[in-house]
Order: C-alpha cells, then sequence, then structure tokens
C-alpha cells in the first residue's frame, strides 16, 4: 500500500483523450510507479474503426464503446477524470479544466482531429461529418428516415431524391459508408416497404482526387471500385463538391457544373486537428500543419518542452518515409505504448531509440465478403481480406463482452442480412416539401 507521502511525491503523468493513444498509454502506465490521471470529455472509449456500422445499424452504440473508469479500474494508480482541458501553463506544468487545475510532471496529449469542411463550416447540419456516436445516430435518422419518407412520397422527382444517397470522400470511411448503405438499398431492405423499390436507391460516392482509396496501392483502389460497382454504388472520382444547400449538391466536373438532388448527403472528406493543437501553439510554441495538427519531435515530444507528448491524429510525425503518419488507429496505439516506455526508461534514467512505426498493413472493408488488405509483402481483395478485417476489429476491441457481442451480432447478419439496431431517434420530419427545393439554376438538374 502506498502511503500519502510516496504519492505525493510520485511522478505525476496526465493524459488528455481517452481515445487509442490515451488509453494505451494509461494502460501500459497502468502498474508502473507513477500517478496516472486520464481526461476526456465522454465516460467510454470509442471504438472509432465501426461507427460506420452503428451509421449503418449493423451495431449499437454499446457494442463499439467501453467505459474507461471499467477498461481502467484495475490500474490503482490510475484516476479518470470527466472534464476538459480549456487552458494550459506549460512553466508552472499545469493544466486547466472546466472543473479544476491539475499540475503534471509529464503531459500527453491525445485529443484527436474531427471533420474539416474546408472552409463551408455550415455544410455541417446538411452533410454530418463521423466521428462520435452523435454523428452516427444522426447519420442512422437520416439514412432510414429517408426510405420511411420515400415511401410516403407519390411525386416521382422528390422521391429520386429521397432515394439518393451521395457520399463525399472516397477514403475508408466514405467506401465503407457506401458499400454499407448499397448493402441496406440493395439486400436488407429490398422486402421490407410497399410502395417503393429500394433496390432503385442511388449511393454516389464522390472523391476528388483520381482514385478512391488514395493511401492505397492503385491496384488496390481499382479493385475496391469494382466491388463497389458490383454492390450498387457509383463511383465518381474527379469530382469536386461546390456546394451543398436546400438538399442539393453541386459538383464541379471538368470546368461544368452539375446538380444531384439528394436529401441525405454524409461527409467523409478531410479532418481538421482539435482545438488542443491551438492551445499547444499559444501556449507552448508548438508549430501546426495546415489541419492545425503539431509537429513532434522523433520522440514524439514537443519541441523545446521534453516532458510534453503529443500523439495519435492530433500528431504530425514526419520521422519515418516520405509522408506523415497516417491517423489510423494502430498509429495511435504504438504511439501510446512507445511514450508510456519512454517514461518508465526515464525514471530509472536511461534513454530510448526514437520512434518507429511497425506497419502491419492497412485494411478496409467495402461490404460483406469484400475487402481490401495490404500487408506489404502481399496485396488481395475479396473473402479473405474479409475474414482478415473480422478477425482484426474483433481483436482489438477493448473488451471481452465487445469483442463477444459484436461477433454474435455479424454473424447473424451475414446469415439472415438483417441489421437489429435500424432504429429511427430525434424527431424525424416526413415528406416536407421544405426539404426539397429545386437548384436555384437555369440549368436542369443533372444527376451523376
Amino acid at each position: 500500500m502506498v502511503d500519502e507521502t510516496e504519492k505525493q511525491s510520485a511522478h505525476r503523468v496526465v493524459i488528455v483523450g481517452g481515445g487509442f493513444g490515451g488509453l494505451y498509454t494509461a494502460k501500459a502506465l497502468g502498474h508502473t510507479p507513477v500517478e496516472v490521471t486520464l481526461i476526456d470529455k465522454r465516460n467510454f472509449h470509442l471504438f472509432q474503426p465501426l461507427l460506420y456500422q452503428v451509421a449503418t445499424g449493423s451495431l449499437s452504440p454499446a457494442d463499439i464503446s467501453s467505459p474507461l473508469r471499467g477498461i481502467l479500474n484495475s490500474s490503482k494508480n490510475t484516476q479518470v477524470l470527466m472534464d476538459e482541458i480549456v487552458d494550459l501553463d506549460p512553466q508552472q506544468q499545469k493544466v486547466v479544466l472546466k472543473g479544476e487545475t491539475l499540475a503534471y510532471d509529464t503531459l500527453i496529449v491525445a485529443t484527436g482531429v474531427s471533420h474539416h469542411y474546408f472552409g463551408n463550416d455550415h455544410w455541417k447540419q446538411t452533410a454530418p461529418g463521423l466521428k462520435t456516436i452523435e454523428d452516427a445516430l444522426e447519420m442512422r435518422r437520416r439514412i432510414f428516415m429517408a426510405f420511411e419518407a420515400a415511401e410516403k412520397e407519390s411525386d416521382e422527382e422528390k422521391r429520386r431524391a429521397w432515394l439518393t444517397f451521395v457520399i463525399v470522400g472516397g477514403g475508408p470511411t466514405g467506401v465503407e459508408l457506401a458499400g454499407a448503405i448499397a448493402e441496406l438499398a440493395f439486400k436488407t431492405l429490398k422486402r421490407d416497404f410497399r410502395k417503393i423499390d429500394t433496390t432503385e436507391a442511388q449511393v454516389l460516392l464522390l472523391e476528388g482526387l483520381d482514385r478512391i482509396l488514395p493511401p492505397y496501392p492503385p491496384d488496390l483502389s481499382a479493385k475496391a471500385e469494382v466491388s463497389l460497382t458490383r454492390l450498387g454504388v457509383t463511383v465518381e472520382t474527379k469530382v469536386l463538391v461546390t456546394n451543398i444547400d436546400d438538399n442539393i449538391v453541386t459538383v464541379k466536373r471538368d470546368g461544368q457544373e452539375e446538380y444531384i438532388p439528394a436529401h441525405t448527403v454524409l461527409w467523409a472528406a478531410g479532418v481538421k486537428a482539435s482545438a488542443m493543437g491551438q492551445v499547444l501553439a499559444d501556449r507552448a510554441g508548438a508549430t501546426l500543419d495546415r489541419v492545425g495538427r503539431v509537429m513532434v519531435e522523433p520522440n514524439l515530444s514537443l519541441a523545446g518542452h521534453p516532458n510534453i507528448f503529443v500523439i495519435g491524429d492530433l500528431a504530425n510525425f514526419p520521422h519515418q518515409g516520405e509522408r506523415p503518419l497516417p491517423g489510423v488507429a494502430p498509429v495511435a496505439m504504438q504511439e501510446g505504448e512507445y511514450v508510456a516506455k519512454l517514461i518508465k526508461q526515464q525514471l530509472l534514467g536511461n534513454t530510448i531509440a526514437p520512434f518507429v512505426y511497425k506497419d502491419f498493413g492497412s485494411l478496409a472493408v467495402i461490404g460483406q465478403n469484400e475487402a481490401v488488405v495490404d500487408l506489404g509483402f502481399v496485396k488481395f481483395d475479396g473473402p479473405l481480406a474479409w475474414f482478415l478485417w473480422i478477425f482484426a476489429h474483433i481483436y482489438f476491441l477493448i473488451e471481452f463482452d465487445n469483442k463477444l457481442i459484436v461477433l454474435l451480432q455479424w454473424g447473424w447478419n451475414y446469415f439472415t442480412r438483417k441489421r437489429g439496431a435500424r432504429i429511427i431517434t430525434g424527431e424525424p420530419v416526413l415528406n416536407d416539401d421544405s426539404l426539397y427545393q429545386p437548384p436555384i439554376s437555369s440549368q436542369a438538374p443533372v444527376k451523376v
């Protein structure tokens, strides 16, 4: 039992953010003679890679969420605070929370990123992104409300707009959303309605670059596009979204504007750093990249502040390869474990080598039995890739009950093609003509 004097003299580690980076740091420090405080605005860890399945009705929020206190309850040196940092004093080594001020010896910031609308933040109300449980539930509401509204709509043009789903951004999130919505429309729901044929739905995936999944090798991008097309998704590349307003998506292709009437527009294009990046810049002189991520040293510390570390999606780590490390969960996990190891060794008076990310490969799911995998030494797609994707996601889910529930739910969905979380929450408005406005243009709408 540690007495109060020893506790007060223990090295104080404050971790901001309970995502993959912060949580893996806290877990790795769980039985170390340090005093750990984990701060997060939420009381749970969210397994973001499966958030799109909540948005499309395959899983419920609790299936991919775990209470932080429950995860860390065996770490007697760790305190969890549900709070938010509003300021930082690196000279006094203190963080200012909404509720109190905390002193630290080592500060680890892992607050992640949010949606980036490239200067068009007013699109947020029309085209929600996917970073939180609330985002996923709002997407789910809009997706399933669209089918319900179409069932009651007698006007063919308006019904077509309800059955048009536009996903902006062809990265992994956009690809996963497009594939899942296509499976809903063309398989899961096709016998559930009486007046509409859900297989007449249009699922449009728009990407500004020349191919989807830009971080992946070109051949896997091509295979992913083939798989999406087979599912019924219309993939459009080299298309820029220039406006989203009045249920009309305006796009530019080859210098020509086109208009897509659509009630359901989902955003999966680009991210920007959390507000903590700017706090670190203002208070600690951190250098930020163009989207607000913090430039870090080879050991993930802040230049000029060796006791402040930035990890996960908020960190720009340019010291390995031609590009900064990607904002994916495995990077955050390894960075968290590295910083924990570094702290342990520093307390012993030792040093360790700079951080090196071990890339075990990339996976993206497209639909049932459809995925692409790049393991570096081999690339493949199809059912084998899909099973590998399932195994990896089950393995990295934090708690055993989540692993079991998700595995059973996926098994049930696989054999029945049913999705048990198709619940519309909030206040849906059905067949309100104010929700549908024709494009303000002399040019007739063009469907892409």
